[in-house]
């Protein structure tokens, strides 16, 4: 990535969001503090990539509605959810949402850093992904209507000549475009080449 992870941590409480971004910045993460939720939103523009903490209870917007706003946005940014006792069915419910883990206080320091290592780790692999999926894109836009009627073929699992009697064109024809497809799209082998639709057509539209 271009820049370091940065964890975002949401707390109302200065207390502690001091000790934790005490915790985490002499543990080598970089961090950001808000005091709220709305703070966080309000900056968003300039949110660096990383993950969240957040606390389940804040006044105004909680942390649930936050996970739900980032959801709406389609930030990426992966959530841990600190809760207090008795809150744990909120935090259920906010794994269920998509959460990465969530925290009961009192937690000790590891489970906090083992959670952010996991989120962070989550988070770089979704932008790879998201890379993968952003380069395969360009490359299938760059086939021509009959490269696409071959590609769709052999994803499919049909052989050339399948192909040419179903697109009522030459066995050769289609040798033809299956190398340009081959070559637009950067593929060594068949396998490579289905995996990259597949990534493609499994990814969310935008």
């Amino acid at each position: 990535m271009a820049s370091d992870p940065v964890v975002h941590l949401i707390d109302d409480d200065d207390g502690v969001r001091q000790a934790l971004a005490f915790l985490l910045t002499a543990s080598g993460f970089a961090v950001r503090v808000h005091e709220s939720a709305a703070a966080f939103l309000d900056a968003i523009a300039t949110v660096q990539p990383g993950c969240v903490i957040t606390d389940v209870r804040m006044p105004g917007m909680d942390g649930l509605e936050l996970q739900r706003q980032l959801k709406a946005r389609r930030l990426g940014l992966p959530v841990i959810i600190m809760t207090g006792h008795g809150d744990v069915p909120l935090a259920v419910e906010a794994m269920k949402a998509g959460a990465i883990d969530f925290l009961e206080k009192p937690f000790d320091d590891e489970s906090l850093l083992t959670a952010v290592r996991i989120a962070l780790d989550r988070h770089a692999r979704n932008a790879r992904r998201d890379d993968e999926v952003t380069t395969a894109r360009a490359k299938l836009a760059s086939l021509s209507a009959r490269e696409l009627e071959v590609l769709d073929g052999l994803v499919a699992g049909q052989p050339n000549k399948t192909i040419a009697y179903d697109l009522n064109i030459s066995a050769r024809t289609v040798e033809v475009h299956r190398a340009n497809v081959m070559t637009k799209m950067g593929a060594s082998s068949l396998s490579e080449l289905v995996r990259m639709v597949f990534v493609v057509r499994s990814a969310p539209v935008d």
